[in-house]
């Protein structure tokens, strides 16, 4: 390690779907967070970790600060403002197109009780003409004072290595936490778990996604040259549920499968074999049990 390494760890907070995932897997070079249109996507701290020669900084990926409608709500809640807490430096990301909404306040709101440094991130300058972004940034600088303000384009990376130079300089000298080759510190079965749910979101209707769990019950390694066998159980509420996830024929449960599995094998470097089944648990997002059950320990918080 270099004299005058820095690190340090950093949350990436903002309304669901302005592009915290994306920016999260640009950063560390694969996807350690899922992504989708649908809001909410993530549930639980994703930790991406990017290492250079001269730093190393944990970014932190929140659930989407909202108002909660139930337990699981209220959870992804909390361990957004823990997060806050914790770290040493916030980035608010915002939908430069979108402009500011009622969530983007009130999520200012809790940051501006914060003692922690906040960047403005102004998300998708490519879908705006730059001339569309001083009004922006005026708008947002009315509400609150910011540290900096940097414009990207996560999708595209564009800018990105200037809000990382910037990150830099209001972090410390400390210690490498990470080995130079680890890109996140969640185990192999959160992330394949996060996989499987990530194409049940971008294959299902409004109903289904946010009602649906997936819990890993079992991998085993590969045996004389044979796949290494994942099987996983989707949760859903209702048996309505059950059956838009397994489809006519078995066909949507086919694609979830087939899609997923590309993705897992690509994490793994290894073929595999992916066994699904989906069961009806009622009501599992409004009871403790099931919630520590399918990895959501609120006692952590």
């Amino acid at each position: 390690m270099t004299d005058g390494f820095k690190s340090g760890f950093v949350a990436l907070i903002g309304r669901p779907n302005v592009g915290k995932s994306t920016l999260l897997n640009e950063l560390v070079g694969q996807k350690v967070a899922i992504m989708s249109n649908k809001p909410q996507t993530t549930r639980n701290k994703i930790q991406g970790v990017y290492t250079t020669d001269d730093a190393q900084i944990i970014f932190i990926d929140t659930p989407g600060i909202h108002k909660p409608k139930h337990r699981l709500g209220e959870f992804m809640t909390q361990i957004a403002e823990q997060t806050l807490r914790e770290v040493d430096l916030i980035l608010f990301m915002v939908d430069v197109e979108a402009g500011m909404g009622r969530g983007d306040q009130y999520i200012m709101e809790r940051l501006k009780k914060s003692s922690t440094p906040v960047f403005l991130i102004l998300n998708k300058i490519d879908l705006v003409h730059p001339e569309q972004l001083l009004p922006v940034i005026d708008t947002y600088r009315k509400e609150m004072d910011f540290k900096e303000v940097v414009p990207i384009s996560a999708r595209l990376g564009s800018n990105v290595n200037t809000m990382l130079e910037e990150i830099k300089h209001y972090l410390e000298e400390g210690p490498k936490y990470y080995p130079d080759d680890q890109v996140t510190d969640h185990p192999e079965r959160f992330i394949i778990s996060e996989l499987i749910r990530e194409k049940i979101l971008q294959l299902t209707e409004e109903e289904v996604p946010h009602s649906v769990a997936v819990v890993i019950e079992n991998i085993e390694p590969p045996s004389n040259g044979d796949k290494m066998t994942v099987q996983a159980a989707i949760i859903v509420e209702r048996d309505s549920q059950k059956g838009i996830i397994i489809g006519k024929g078995g066909k949507m449960l086919k694609e979830i499968g087939s899609r997923a599995r590309r993705d897992i094998e690509a994490l793994l470097g290894s073929r595999i074999y992916l066994e699904l089944w989906v069961k009806v648990q009622k009501n599992w997002r409004d009871k403790a049990f099931y919630l520590r059950d399918f990895g959501f320990d609120q006692d952590e918080y």
